[in-house]
């Protein structure tokens, strides 16, 4: 690898973020709240699963026991 003047590293990392296209704050929340909504379905959706199979290994315990 070539080696790079450190003056023109940094030129070169302020050429390549002025590139960037940086999200509004608008799509910030956006995002924000539906990875909260996300999180929170998941929860439900394993909360639930979790009940069925303990009520399903409780029954089948208590059918041996």
């Amino acid at each position: 690898m070539a080696t790079v003047n450190p003056l023109q590293f940094i030129q070169q990392v302020r050429s390549e973020v002025s590139k960037v296209v940086w999200p509004t704050r608008r799509e910030v929340m956006l995002t924000t709240v539906m990875v909260f909504i996300l999180a929170a379905l998941t929860a439900v959706f394993f909360a639930i699963v979790d009940i069925l199979i303990r009520g399903g290994l409780q029954y089948v315990l208590s059918a041996f026991g």
